[in-house]
């Protein structure tokens, strides 16, 4: 009888497969589909590894062999994926830009309320944006090390609670403290939006990204001083804040609900799963009903060998260790300075541009605070032209350059760049631009000044906000494309930088124009742009050198610390 039984039992397993093969089959058909729904979308221009269905064992693609000296793929998230991870990290970064903008319109009446002069009240933007430079250098150094969501969650915890501070505020003291809080807990969003574009985004498909990212950012101009107007008009001054905070909680329940952990240094390509700390709360949900149906399914198993939709066994994660100053490392070096520097000049004429258009408008063709912020609908145009178009351009020059010297164009592999000028492919779409902007700026000063037609400064305003934005995007790229793995902290330096270079600016043109006149203050502003220009040029004929350089170092600097390690072994 119990031989009846075992060879019963025997011809079961036979046909029903063990657990472990019923979860191999399901992530072998799984694996086929997800490549065949690749080769039919056009993801990829190579041939893919064959697959190895007769394989003793399946391994998620992070893990395949390399097949053809072909690197593994980059990400595992699909396309459309992508795109709302991307999507859910520009409005995330929307909150930096607007917080500072929507606040302008509240000056006057903050002043009457505690009874301090405009100039102190300015004081409160001033220190916003200084801290709005130097906090990200912090957050997007822990982000690199400790992942993006636990980045998130602290930047919104602050942020909320800053703006309920900023929104219960009794006294001018009070509210110039909540606002530096206020500016720590938005600004670094803006580095984390980056960073996440470089996590799931390769080198060949990151300029659309980085595009779509900077395109909230920079709305931010044209849709928050209109809304602050409105609000501090007709609800209050504190009305402002308790939207922002409303508005940001909403957010975060969001964020935290759906957007994966994408720092490599956590979930690699994707596929590994992340400790469950780092998972969304859809995918806490769905291990949950997963562990009740593996339950209810076979209650001599335990859910870790449950066949099908039971989840897979969390690898630990491999640490980066924490380093603050890693942002002024990245600023300080050669290629990534100059670039900053010069970009930094170039956005300094966006600021200038944002910052006299509400007084010159005023004085020059007496329109309100609704008409002005009308106004910033054209610039805010050619940021999305920018976006749009831009992004497709950077895709397809970086696809010229690899064809010209013969490297294998894959989107979702991530290439090996050290032999690829990436510094051309990038800044050959973001020199006309230059030029557009060199070229406009001393236009829309004269322009002002000669009180032209209205839709002539509609049309400078949308050329400006394509030129600028879009040579901006180039930039952001590029600094991205050079420091891979720290793409947080690389962000950060550059947010640092044109912080900065930005706030000197906002102050400094508003005393220009006084000085010699708003026509030859932005002909003078262009004039800068090319003097600056070597700033590029070095970078365009020396970066693959200093890449290479840098490269060299790196690897000698680990084999010093391998060698040290192991007792002057190579390591």
């Amino acid at each position: 009888m119990s031989q009846d039984l075992s060879m019963s039992r025997s011809g079961d397993e036979k046909r029903q497969g063990t657990p472990n093969d019923v979860i191999r089959g399901e992530e072998e058909g799984r694996e086929k589909e997800e490549s065949k729904s690749s080769l039919e979308n056009g993801d990829i221009d190579t041939v893919p590894p064959p697959d190895n269905t007769g394989a003793a064992t399946a391994e998620p693609p992070s893990e395949q062999p390399e097949a053809d000296g072909q690197p593994p793929i980059y990400s595992v998230f699909t396309s459309r994926e992508k795109a709302g991870i991307v999507l859910g990290v520009a409005v995330a970064a929307f909150f930096s830009p607007l917080t500072a903008m929507i606040y302008l319109p509240a000056i006057n009446a903050l002043a009457d309320e505690f009874h301090v002069s405009v100039s102190d009240i300015n004081l409160t933007i001033t220190t916003y944006m200084i801290f709005q430079g130097l906090t990200p250098m912090l957050v997007g150094s822990f982000a690199d090390s400790a992942g993006r969501r636990p980045a998130y969650g602290v930047c919104a915890a602050v942020y909320v609670g800053a703006n309920v501070g900023c929104a219960l505020a009794p006294s001018y003291g009070a509210l110039l403290a909540l606002r530096m809080v206020q500016s720590a807990g938005s600004s670094a969003t803006v580095a984390l939006c980056q960073a996440v574009v470089a996590d799931v985004a390769t080198a060949a498909e990151r300029g659309a990204y980085v595009g779509f990212t900077t395109l909230p950012i920079l709305l931010a101009p044209a849709l928050g001083p209109v809304l602050g107007g409105i609000l501090a008009q007709h609800a209050g001054w504190r009305a402002i804040f308790w939207l922002l905070a409303a508005a940001a909680a909403a957010l975060a329940l969001v964020l935290a609900a759906v957007l994966p952990e994408t720092c490599r240094e956590i979930v690699a390509d994707g596929s590994r799963r992340p400790p469950p700390a780092y998972r969304t709360l859809w995918q806490v949900a769905r291990d949950a009903r997963a562990r009740r149906r593996a339950a209810r399914r076979d209650n001599a198993l335990p859910p870790a060998l449950t066949p099908a939709d039971a989840p897979a066994p969390t690898a630990r994660p491999a640490r980066r260790k924490f380093d603050a100053l890693k942002s002024l490392t990245i600023l300080l070096e050669r290629e990534i300075f100059l670039l900053l520097a010069f970009g930094s000049v170039v956005l300094a004429g966006f600021y200038c541009v944002v910052t006299a258009l509400p007084p010159q408008l005023a004085a020059g063709y007496g329109y309100d605070d609704t008409t002005v912020g009308l106004l910033y609908l054209p610039m805010a145009g050619g940021s999305a032209a920018a976006a749009l178009l831009n992004g497709r351009l950077m895709n397809w020059n970086y696809r010229r350059h690899c064809r010209l010297r013969g490297v294998a164009y894959d989107r979702r592999r991530q290439q090996d760049l050290a032999g690829l000028p990436i510094e051309r492919a990038r800044l050959e779409v973001g020199a006309p631009l230059l030029g557009a902007a060199a070229a406009a700026l001393p236009a829309w000063g004269w322009a002002l000044e000669r009180r032209a037609h209205p839709a002539a400064l509609c049309a400078l305003l949308f050329l400006l906000g394509w030129a600028l934005v879009g040579f901006n995007n180039t930039a952001n790229a590029l600094l991205v494309d050079v420091n891979p793995g720290s793409a947080g902290a690389a962000t950060a330096s550059g947010n640092l930088a044109r912080c900065l270079v930005g706030a000197a600016a906002t102050a400094a043109i508003g005393p220009l124009i006084a000085a010699v006149g708003v026509g030859w203050a932005f002909t003078l502003l262009a004039a800068l742009y090319v003097a600056a220009s070597p700033m590029l040029f070095l970078v365009l004929r020396n970066g693959v050198r200093w890449r290479e350089e840098k490269r060299r170092r790196e690897l000698a600097r680990e084999e010093r610390r391998g060698g040290s390690g192991c007792g002057g072994g190579t390591g």
